[in-house]
C-alpha cells in the first residue's frame, strides 16, 4: 500500500479529451510520424477494444486482432511548470503492454510490462498547454521466432508460446474460455499529482495482534519540499465509526539524505478485530500522521488499517487450506474474480455494486487468478471494508517461464516487489499464490514435478513474499500438494468432478476435497436481456455458432460446458436435453437456469457440513467476460444470473440444509457463522403428492457463535419414515422435505428443500396449484409480494420491470405464505424500465406453473 500524501496536494485525473488511432506495426516511430491519422474518441482508463466499440468500429461479435497493430493515444491538457518547492508527478497506473510515453514530443518512458506502475517527475517538462502521447506497440511481431531459453513444455491455454516472455494478461488471449479481445491501452488511470510543502510516503505498515492488543509498526519517508524540516512526528489511530479512545504514538525521526524516516510502533489495547463479513464486522481504523514543524503541526491522512489474526496449517499439506481468522475456523466460499476485458478499471460506484453483490451472495473470498492482472487499490480497499478475503495469484499461468533469463527474472522481481508493497496494510489479503496451473501442467505431461518449483516459483517468489512482511501463506501454484498436484484429497485442488468431468454427486464426498480453489465450471444461462444481445436481430437459435460463441470450452475437446450442464439437466429433470432444446427451447432454457444453481447448492452443502473436512470452495468465475452462457455467477454486466440466488441461500452465514446419507437417512445441518448466539426454531415438514403434509416437527435450538450442528431428520421427527426413500419397502411416503429456520417470533431466517424423487416434472395452472400472488406498495418506492399456493412450487421467480426482487428461483412450501421484497433498481440496464415503473405490473412464474400469473394489488 504505497500511500503518498502531502500538506499541499492536488491530483488531476486525465480522463477527458483522449483520442485513439491505429497504425500498422512499426509504421510510426514517434509522434512526428502520426500525421493524417483517423483519431477516435477514447476513454482512459479504458482499452482499445472499448474505444472501437464506442466509436461503432466493432460490434463486439467478430474477432478483433488487437495485437497486430500499434495504437496511439493522445491527450492535451493545461498544466504549468512546477514552481520552486513543488513536485509534479505524472502517474501511470497501468499501460498494456509494450508501451512508450511521450510528453511534448519527448519520450519519457519505455515499458515492457502491463503490470508495472510508473511515476515520472515532469515538473520541469510541463509547458502550459501540453500534449501527452502513449504508444501501445504491437505484440504479434515480438512473438515471432524462437526465443531462448527453450520451453521444457508447451501449454494449450494460449496459441502463442512466446507469451511466456511477455508480462501481460492471458485473459483475452486464451482460445476456448477467454479468446478476446486482448487488453491493450491505458487500462488504469493516468493522472498528474502536484505536491508541495511536506510530502510523506509510507514504506512499511504492518499490523499484528499480541494477546488483546493491536500493534502497528510503521515507517514513513518525509520530504520537506519547501525546505522546512520536521521536528517531531506521531501516529494517531481511531476506529472507523466507533466510540473507542484515540490511540497515539510518537515516532522517531532519522535523517536520510535530503529526507527523514519517521519510524515507530503504536499499541491499541483491546482493539476491535477485522473479520470476514460472514463471521463478524470488518472493523477498520483510520490512521493519521501528525508532523510538527516550525509553522505548526500538519495532519496527513494515511488511510485505513485493521487488526486480525490469520492462521493456516500448511496449505499444501494433507489437511489443505484451513483458514482461521481470530482463532475461528472460516469456511471460505466465493469465486474467481474476472475483469471486464473492455473496461478493466470500472467506475467506483460500479465496482462497489459488484463487490456488494458478491458479499450479499454469502461469498467471503475472491481469488484473483494468475491468468488475470493485479487489482486496483480501490478493489482492495472495498474488500477490506466489506469483509471479503482475497486470494492473490501472481500473474503467472501454465507456462514454462524463462527463469534462466536474468533480464526476465529481474523484471519479475521489480514487478512483484512493488505489487506486494501495494498489498501491505490490507487485512483482506489471505494468501499469495505463485500462479495458476503451472504445477498441474508439468505433472499432467508426465514431467519432473520439481520443474514447477524451481528458481521462480520455489525461490524468488517465496523470498519476496517473506521479505514483504505480509504475514500470509504462500503456495507455488494452484492446484498444489500431494504426490500429484491435481489430486483432490491433498492441499488445494481444482475440483471439476461434478462439473467438467460429469461425475455423479457421490463423487463430491468420495473426492475428499480439502479446498477447491477452482470448482463447478458450468455454462450458466443468464436472463433473457443478455441472450437477446447476442446478435443484432435478437436471441440466436440455440446451438447455432452465434449461440455457442459465448459458451466456454477447453481448447482441444469435442465438448463444451453447455454439454456439461445438459448432463446434469438430464440427471435432475429426467429429460433429453437435445430433444427438449429442439421441441421447447423456452422450457430448455428454464430448466437449464435451474440446473446450474441446484448442482452448485448440492455441492456446497456437501462441503459445508461439519464432517466434510473441506475448508472452502471458489467457483469458476464470478462474472462472464462476454455476453452469453459463460461460467459466471454474474453476467457480463455484473448483474445476478439465476444461479446466484441458489448460492446466496446455500452460503448464507446462518443457514439450514440437508444431505442424503443413504441408509443412514437425511442429515439436517445448521450453521451459525455469525458472532452472536442463535436462538431459533427448526421446523421440519414432509409432504406427499407435493401437497399433503404427512409429518412435521418443531425444535427450539440455541447455537453459540461460529458453530455448526448436524441432526438426523428422523430422530427429530421421532419416527422412521424412510425420508430419503433409501430402503424402498414400498412407494415413497413423501416427495418434499421442507427445512426451515425461523426466529422465535416466526420470522424466516433460512429455508431449504430436499426432493427424494426429484423436482416436479409437469406444469399446472394457477387454479390447480391454488396460487395467489399479491403486491403491496411500501415506502421509498419499495413493495412486497406475498405468494401462497396449496401445492409445492419449484423455481419461483418474479419479473417486475424496473425492480429487483430480494430472492428469486426459490421454492414455495405448500400452504405457507412467502413474502419477497422488491425495490427499484438504482442502475438499470437500458430497456429494463425504472423511472415510473409500478410493481403491480409484474408477473410470477415457476418451473411447475403453466404460463405466468400477474401480480394482483394487495390490501
Amino acid at each position: 500500500m504505497r500511500r503518498v500524501a502531502s500538506t499541499r496536494q492536488t491530483t488531476t485525473t486525465l480522463r477527458d479529451a483522449w483520442q485513439l488511432a491505429g497504425v500498422p506495426a512499426g509504421a510510426a516511430e514517434g509522434p512526428a510520424d502520426l500525421a493524417g491519422l483517423d483519431w477516435l474518441p477514447a476513454a482512459v482508463p479504458g482499452t482499445v477494444a472499448g474505444a472501437l466499440r464506442e466509436a461503432g468500429r466493432w460490434d463486439g461479435r467478430e474477432a478483433l486482432h488487437i495485437d497486430g497493430s500499434d495504437w496511439w493515444l493522445r491527450c492535451r491538457f493545461d498544466a504549468e511548470r512546477a514552481t520552486a518547492g513543488e513536485q509534479a508527478i505524472l502517474a501511470l497506473d497501468g499501460l498494456a503492454t509494450v508501451s512508450e510515453v511521450w510528453l511534448n514530443g519527448e519520450r519519457l518512458l519505455s515499458s515492457e510490462s502491463m503490470f508495472r506502475r510508473h511515476r515520472l517527475d515532469v515538473g520541469g517538462r510541463l509547458a502550459g498547454p501540453n500534449e501527452l502521447m502513449i504508444a501501445i506497440r504491437a505484440l504479434r511481431p515480438r512473438l515471432r521466432g524462437r526465443r531462448k531459453p527453450r520451453a521444457r513444455w508447451r501449454t494449450r491455454l494460449v496459441e502463442e508460446p512466446n507469451l511466456r516472455f511477455v508480462r501481460t494478461m492471458l485473459l483475452g488471449r486464451a482460445p476456448g474460455f477467454a479468446p478476446g479481445p486482448a487488453v491493450a491501452g491505458a487500462w488504469r488511470p493516468v493522472s498528474l499529482e502536484r505536491h508541495a510543502g511536506l510530502r510523506a510516503e509510507v514504506q512499511t505498515l504492518r499490523t499484528r495482534v499480541e494477546a488483546r492488543t493491536g500493534i502497528l509498526d510503521a515507517s514513513v519517508t518525509l520530504t520537506a519540499l519547501d525546505g522546512e524540516a520536521p521536528t517531531a512526528a506521531a501516529l494517531e489511530l481511531r476506529e472507523v465509526g466507533g466510540a473507542g479512545a484515540v490511540q497515539r504514538a510518537e515516532l522517531s525521526l532519522v535523517p536520510d539524505g535530503s529526507a527523514w524516516t519517521a519510524r515507530g510502533t503504536l499499541s491499541a489495547p483491546d482493539a476491535a478485530r477485522w473479520w470476514p463479513h460472514t463471521h463478524g464486522e470488518p472493523v477498520r481504523h483510520r490512521l493519521r500522521l501528525l508532523v510538527t514543524r516550525a509553522a505548526g503541526t500538519a495532519e496527513l491522512d494515511l488511510g485505513h488499517v485493521a487488526f486480525r489474526v490469520l492462521e493456516t496449517p500448511d496449505p499444501g499439506g494433507p489437511e489443505g487450506l484451513k483458514l482461521r481468522v481470530n482463532g475461528v475456523p472460516v469456511f471460505a466460499r466465493g469465486a474467481l474474480w474476472t475483469p471486464d476485458l473492455l473496461d478493466p478499471t470500472p467506475e467506483a460506484g460500479e465496482l462497489r455494486r459488484t463487490l456488494e453483490l458478491t458479499a450479499a451472495a454469502g461469498f467471503n473470498m475472491l481469488r484473483i487468478p494468475g491468468t488475470g492482472a493485479y487489482e486496483s487499490e480501490a478493489f482492495h480497499d472495498l474488500c477490506d471494508e466489506l469483509g471479503i478475503l482475497v486470494w492473490q495469484d501472481l500473474p503467472f499461468a501454465n507456462f514454462d517461464y524463462p527463469e534462466a533469463d536474468p533480464e526476465f527474472m529481474a523484471e519479475v522481481q521489480d514487478e512483484v516487489r512493488a505489487a506486494l508493497a501495494d498489498l501491505q496494510g490490507h487485512p483482506s489479503l489471505a494468501l499469495v499464490c505463485g500462479g495458476s496451473e503451472v504445477a498441474q501442467q508439468v505433472a499432467m505431461l508426465g514431467l519432473d514435478p520439481a520443474l514447477a518449483n524451481g528458481p521462480l516459483f520455489g525461490e524468488l517468489l517465496p523470498r519476496l513474499v517473506e521479505e514483504s512482511g505480509l504475514g500470509v501463506p504462500y503456495i507455488p501454484s494452484s492446484p498444489w500438494g500431494g504426490g500429484l498436484p491435481f489430486r483432490n484429497d491433498h492441499g488445494v485442488a481444482h475440483y471439476f468432478g461434478v462439473g467438467g468431468y460429469r461425475r455423479g454427486f457421490e463423487d463430491v464426498r468420495r473426492a475428499e476435497v480439502k479446498f477447491a480453489s477452482e470448482c463447478l465450471a458450468l455454462a450458466n444461462v443468464p436472463d433473457d436481456p443478455v441472450l437477446e444481445s447476442l446478435t443484432a436481430t435478437g436471441r440466436p437459435p440455440l446451438g447455432t455458432p452465434a449461440w455457442k460463441a459465448s459458451v466456454p470450452r477447453d481448447a482441444t475437446t469435442s465438448w463444451d460446458f453447455e454439454d456439461v450442464r445438459d448432463h446434469y439437466l438430464r440427471l435432475l429433470y429426467g429429460v433429453d436435453p437435445g430433444e427438449l432444446r429442439a421441441t421447447d427451447p423456452e422450457r430448455y432454457l428454464e430448466l437449464s437456469r435451474a440446473t446450474s444453481g441446484e448442482v452448485m447448492a448440492e455441492v456446497f452443502g456437501e462441503w459445508r457440513r461439519p464432517a466434510s473436512g473441506c475448508g472452502g470452495g471458489l467457483v469458476l468465475w464470478l462474472a462472464d467476460l462476454t455476453p452469453g452462457s459463460g461460467w459466471g455467477i454474474l453476467d457480463h454486466r455484473r448483474l445476478a444470473k439465476p444461479v446466484y440466488h441458489h448460492l446466496r441461500r446455500a452460503l448464507a452465514p446462518v443457514a439450514v440444509w440437508s444431505t442424503d446419507e443413504g441408509l443412514n437417512g437425511i442429515a439436517v445441518h445448521v450453521a451459525n457463522d455469525l458472532p452472536n448466539t442463535l436462538s431459533a426454531v427448526l421446523r421440519i415438514a414432509l409432504y406427499r403428492g407435493f401437497e399433503v403434509c404427512v409429518a412435521r416437527s418443531e425444535s427450539e435450538i440455541s447455537m453459540e457463535p461460529h458453530t455448526q450442528r448436524t441432526e438426523n431428520l428422523e430422530e427429530l421427527l421421532g419416527s422412521f419414515v424412510d425420508a430419503g426413500w433409501a430402503y424402498r419397502f414400498g412407494p415413497p411416503a413423501q416427495d418434499v422435505i421442507a427445512l426451515s429456520l425461523e426466529s422465535p417470533d416466526r420470522q424466516p431466517i433460512s429455508q431449504s428443500f430436499r426432493l427424494p424423487l426429484g423436482p416436479p416434472r409437469s406444469r399446472e395452472n394457477a387454479r390447480a396449484l391454488g396460487l395467489t400472488a399479491r403486491v403491496t406498495p411500501g415506502e421509498d418506492g419499495r413493495a412486497e409480494v406475498a405468494v401462497c399456493a396449496d401445492r409445492y412450487l419449484h423455481g419461483v421467480r418474479l419479473d417486475v420491470p424496473g425492480f429487483v426482487a430480494e430472492d428469486s428461483w426459490f421454492a414455495l412450501e405448500p400452504g405457507r405464505e412467502r413474502r419477497v421484497g422488491v425495490a427499484p433498481w438504482p442502475a438499470l440496464p437500458a430497456g429494463r424500465g425504472g423511472g415510473d415503473a409500478e410493481p403491480a405490473r409484474g408477473t410470477l412464474s415457476a418451473i411447475n406453473l403453466s404460463g405466468t400469473v400477474p401480480l394482483e394489488p394487495g390490501p
